[in-house]
């Protein structure tokens, strides 16, 4: 009998798990010696829990630090480092390899083809070049065109997971009432993702299994939508992939993993934020993707954004709250918040950094490149409490809260504040309307 080779993957407790599930579960071929992470607070020190890991594993698989990779490696006599989380330069990716490399192992990516599920139901799938492309507001719109254009009434969304509490009770989770999210337990990433189907009739799954997802969801499905994270490649095999570039980082559709993959991957492009990017970065992002993908269709998009009361804004000191991701791992140094206050009259905005308390302080200093704003991190209660500190502790008249949710149902925020709000409006032709018609059709 061949001896299994020993693997460890390289993962941020999402495209990891996924990845063990579907090529290194139950199989004898390979020995998975853990995880590592990283990206994600408080993810490293938990075990994939045995009722999840298969038979092969019954006291489960430790996840460890990713600075531990090369100890590991040696200490467990590693054969292979499985490469498996998003949204990361090339040279990052080659960076850890010439770790694993020099430490004695093989380093490892994984095929779309091994690891895509195949569904009994036609799947539309968003994805992006990086986080903070736009992928939120286009998979809205996308719902928006199945349900009232098309007319399918049994529209199910699954997304890309976002396992950060006890990944046993988080394998299926089951989104349709706010009721569910306090069930859940969610982070603010996780509202941030599911509250906007649940505000317009939809049901959301997400989740650690995703087969088991898969097969529940197609249950009470007609069309599924893979609503995608970061920048990864769908989980599911798709009939129509749609993905989302950012012409305020024009090259980075070229330069990050695996957004590269999902742009060679894409059947339509959509160059977001040309409402208020320049335009010679929309021509530069056109043209790499008429390089890279000729064969996908192009479609123009604005992201324009709204706000409760325009006249509160003038002329107050402000403290804007962005997206967490987009800022961190996203590398923006703003977002729609900074835009908002900025074309609404905003006197100052607020630099909130001297004000951060613990995680939030530990944030800014992991990610120096974000600029004047303040990151809606909230992985955990700890977390959301240093937020609302932090928020509480700056000295400004108004608050700008350009997350997908109301942060005031989760947080008590002692001045007064704006919620931005923004969606994808597609300008000119074609539209995703008129692609969707063309791929699925109206329900019948």
């Amino acid at each position: 009998m061949n001896t299994p080779q020993r693997i460890l993957i390289a993962g941020a407790a999402g495209r990891d798990f996924h990845d063990f599930n579907t090529v290194f579960r139950d199989n004898p071929q390979y020995k998975v010696v853990g995880f590592t992470a990283t990206q994600i607070p408080n993810i490293e020190g938990r075990r994939y829990p045995p009722s999840l890991a298969g038979s092969l594993y019954p006291d489960g698989i430790p996840i460890y630090p990713e600075s531990q990779l090369e100890n590991l490696i040696r200490e467990h006599q590693i054969d292979q480092v499985v490469f498996s989380y998003s949204d990361v330069s090339h040279e990052y990716v080659m960076h850890l390899a010439s770790r694993a490399l020099a430490a004695g192992a093989g380093y490892w990516l994984l095929s779309p083809r091994q690891t895509m599920l195949q569904s009994n139901k036609p799947i539309v799938s968003i994805g992006a070049v990086r986080t903070g492309c736009g992928k939120s507001q286009t998979s809205r719109r996308v719902l928006e065109i199945l349900q009232k254009e098309l007319g399918y009434k049994r529209v199910v969304a699954v997304r890309h997971p976002m396992p950060y509490g006890d990944l046993a009770k988080q394998a299926v989770q089951r989104f349709a009432t706010y009721a569910d999210l306090d069930k859940h337990e969610c982070t603010i990433e996780e509202r941030e993702e599911y509250e906007p189907y649940i505000d317009r009739g939809a049901v959301i799954y997400a989740g650690v299994d995703y087969e088991a997802i898969l097969r529940q969801a197609e249950a009470e499905a007609d069309i599924i939508i893979w609503d995608g994270g970061n920048n990864d490649v769908p989980f599911f095999r798709s009939n129509f992939h749609i993905v989302v570039t950012d012409p305020h980082r024009p090259g980075h559709e070229l330069r990050y993993h695996p957004g590269e993959t999902n742009l060679r991957l894409a059947g339509a492009v959509v160059i977001n934020k040309v409402d208020t990017a320049d335009f010679q970065n929309v021509l530069t992002v056109q043209a790499n993707i008429q390089k890279t993908n000729p064969e996908a269709t192009i479609v123009m998009a604005a992201s324009p954004i709204f706000v409760d009361n325009p006249a509160e804004i003038r002329g107050k000191r402000v403290l804007v709250v962005e997206d967490g991701p987009t800022l961190t791992h996203g590398e923006m140094a703003y977002g729609a918040g900074v835009v908002a206050a900025r074309t609404f009259g905003a006197a100052e905005i607020i630099d909130p950094r001297p004000y951060a308390v613990r995680s939030i302080a530990a944030t800014y200093q992991k990610y120096p490149t974000t600029g004047a704003v303040l990151p809606a991190m909230g992985y955990g209660g700890d977390q959301i409490a240093d937020l609302e500190e932090t928020i509480n502790r700056t000295p400004a008249d108004l608050v700008i809260i350009a997350t997908p949710i109301d942060l005031g149902r989760i947080i008590n925020i002692n001045l007064p504040s704006q919620r931005v709000r923004y969606e994808l409006q597609e300008i000119g032709q074609p539209t995703l309307s008129d692609l969707l018609r063309e791929r699925f059709g109206e329900a019948r």
